[in-house]
């Protein structure tokens, strides 16, 4: 349930307090534990041939062992670390071929230590060199598993900076045996090479991650691989097939970075259990910054660690925390790691989650990342995403995310309603999983390119969805400049349920894209088309009505519909505007036509998340209220006062107590049918209703 890391820096050895570790552990209540063993750097007396050894290890030590002794002492579990994505000059002088090269011919030189290079996690490096490092530890120390940091290659992700492929002897070889192709030199999704190197190198990594597991199984049959991935729809794993075949992952998205909410932590866990189910999924947590900067030996402050850590756990992350260098400078974040470890464990029994009761998911699709958004994956399918999770967090909506693999009748039937943040590239079956669900009497919100193209990225003649959205697609128009929405009522002089909270304006600003749909019946919105915004003269509507349908509200078989042609959830997370905030919750409102599980009244901002373990019930409120909610570190909690939470209890369930598992205490409640009113006098960092049953 709570996991520690200590990643060496090869001066560790000898110049680390062991025991300091060991009596932290303890007062953190650690079950399990990650230690540095080898590859770029071996922490142990090592055999396998150029497996470079810290130069501090004094003969006849053993850093690794002697650490993996003292918490085997403890009943801890251990996991041994590896990084093979970096080797040192007798590796790049003995096997040159295992050495990543970049698309001009020429070995890649690390980018932070020149005087290493940069190996191909696709090669014999990984495959075969690798293996014997990874078989070595597993054989001396009977680990419980090997958990890998860079093993499915340095650039060769879909987005960030840097290269992206190796162009090396075995790539290219390996690459043409399977494709019949040569290595593409473009990054377009839509390059016939590049596709089937998408392809090729998820089923490159699989194999590597395949024998690992073999060796680590063979040597210990209650071990495995770890595979570390960072999950979601920008992942270069595909995370249907890594939940299959895992019996256990950890989602590494250690800290914030840049303009990030610190609900990201909590999205990184909902994104992982779309396809781990109940299988455990913990959250890695730096203590360090995660800017570009690489700060590692100093820390975030506690209310940011704190914040982050809170998040996860409430989305049902196990905590893992990770220090580099075993000899921390700044102490700091001990004490604040502590404080939620303890916590943690007095309360274990109402964190063991068996089901999230959440009736909403908003799906999400690596294929349209890979095959549709391409090098510009960020903005044209993750934005979309988080523009859309921002709007969910506001409205207090407990939900889960869904993976676009999986949206068969089994994988949705907890759910009444999904989201399709545009999700431009779906297969036909997969418009038909879609068709199935809504027919069925589940709800579906669907914004922009929404099945526009087939899974493979290429453009259809109409949306897949045609007939559920009840429209067919044109041209698609963008970057609009000064472009707005008219809000229309209906022939009995009503606004739609869809505008609620807008009644009060004629019209609000429009996206930044849209595609021109041709759609029957009345629209609540109507496109005013762009017009001039500069000379200031010249800043008047050309049209300032039109009959252009700019949302489609719809019923279809026994469920409902909302598809916005243009780009709200991306526009809405660029420019945060409410109007948009109000439309996408009044979209989820109407197509669930359902009450939720749980809804909370008073001001700020609050994540939340509702579960059901085996004898009760937890709703966990995460407080993100505060000024520095888009951009850390935050600086302190800012407490919410008038709280007050309506949650559906089965009227079949006598509840025994409920208790404030933050606060301690008795909170003020009542019941009303199947509705269990719980006042809440104040909500600091986070606050657990347990609900436990007789």
């Amino acid at each position: 349930m709570r996991w520690a890391q200590v990643a060496f820096v090869e001066d560790d050895p000898g110049n680390y307090d062991l025991q300091f570790w060991l009596d932290y552990f303890k007062r953190c209540h650690i079950d399990a534990v990650c230690l540095s063993a080898g590859g770029c750097v071996a922490f142990y007396p090592t055999k396998v041939p150029l497996h470079y050894k810290s130069k501090f290890m004094k003969p006849g030590t053993d850093p690794f062992g002697d650490f993996a002794a003292g918490c085997r002492k403890m009943g801890l579990n251990v996991v041994a670390r590896t990084d093979p994505h970096a080797a040192h000059q007798d590796v790049y002088e003995a096997h040159p071929d295992w050495i990543q090269v970049g698309s001009d011919g020429k070995p890649r030189r690390h980018w932070a230590s020149p005087e290493l290079w940069v190996t191909c996690a696709l090669g014999p490096y990984n495959f075969d060199f690798m293996t014997k490092v990874t078989r070595e530890i597993v054989d001396q120390y009977k680990v419980d598993g090997v958990f890998s940091n860079r093993w499915a290659g340095s650039g060769i992700n879909k987005t960030g900076g840097g290269p992206k492929m190796c162009y090396c002897e075995h790539c290219r070889k390996n690459f043409r045996d399977f494709s019949g192709l040569d290595l593409p030199r473009s990054l377009s999704p839509q390059d016939p090479a590049r596709k089937q190197h998408i392809v090729w190198i998820q089923k490159r990594l699989f194999e590597c991650a395949k024998i690992w597991d073999a060796e680590i199984r063979q040597s210990n049959p209650n071990a495995t691989f770890i595979a570390n991935s960072g999950g979601g729809a920008l992942s270069e794993l595909d995370m249907k097939t890594l939940a299959g075949m895992s019996p256990i992952l950890f989602a590494d998205r250690q800290a914030r970075r840049g303009v990030m909410p610190p609900w990201s932590n909590g999205k990184n866990a909902k994104e992982y259990r779309a396809t781990m189910g109940r299988k455990p999924i913990g959250g890695i947590v730096s203590v360090g910054l995660e800017e570009p900067y690489r700060w590692k030996d100093s820390v975030q402050s506690p209310e940011e660690i704190q914040t982050w850590l809170i998040d996860g756990i409430a989305q049902g992350l196990r905590p893992w925390f990770t220090k580099f260098n075993a000899r921390p400078i700044d102490k700091r974040w001990l004490k604040p790691v502590e404080d939620v470890y303890a916590w943690h464990h007095k309360n274990e029994k109402y964190l063991r989650n068996e089901r999230s009761l959440a009736r909403v998911a908003m799906v999400y699709s690596q294929q349209t990342a890979d095959f549709y958004g391409g090098e510009q994956a960020r903005a044209k399918v993750e934005d979309h995403a988080l523009g859309f999770y921002q709007a969910l967090v506001e409205g207090r909506i407990p939900f889960e995310m869904a993976h676009d693999g999986l949206l068969d009748a089994g994988h949705l039937s907890a759910f009444r309603t999904i989201i399709l943040p545009n999700l431009a590239a779906l297969s036909g079956a997969q418009c038909d999983q879609i068709r199935q669900f809504v027919g069925n009497g589940g709800g579906v919100v669907a914004t922009y390119q929404t099945s526009m193209f087939d899974e493979w990225g290429v453009p259809r003649k109409d949306f897949g969805l045609a007939d559920l959205f009840g429209a067919s697609s044109g041209r698609t128009e963008g970057p609009m400049q000064n472009s707005y929405l008219n809000l229309e009522k209906d022939s009995s002089g009503q606004f739609h349920p869809l505008l609620r909270g807008l009644e009060d304006t004629p019209r609000i600003i429009n996206g930044v894209s849209r595609v021109d749909i041709k759609a029957d019946g009345f629209s609540p919105l109507t496109l005013v088309p762009t017009y001039p915004d500069l000379p200031m003269e010249e800043v008047y509507s050309r049209a300032p009505h039109t009959n252009v349908p700019g949302v489609v509200a719809r019923e279809f078989g026994k469920g409902r519909v909302v598809y916005f042609p243009w780009d709200i959830d991306r526009t809405f997370w660029e420019v945060l505007d409410v109007d948009h905030g109000k439309l996408l919750r009044n979209a989820v409102g109407w197509v669930s036509n359902e009450p939720q599980p749980v809804e909370v009244s008073g001001k700020g901002i609050l994540d939340v998340a509702v579960w059901v373990q085996s004898n009760s019930m937890t709703v966990h409120l995460v407080n993100l209220t505060n000024p520095m909610m888009m951009k850390g570190p935050i600086r302190e909690i800012i407490p919410l006062v008038g709280q007050e939470a309506l949650i559906r209890v089965p009227k079949e369930k006598r509840v025994l107590s409920v208790s404030l598992l933050v606060s301690g205490g008795k909170p003020q409640t009542r019941r009303d049918g199947d509705a269990l009113h719980v006042k809440l006098p104040q909500i600091d960092l986070h606050e657990v209703i347990a609900i436990d049953f007789a």
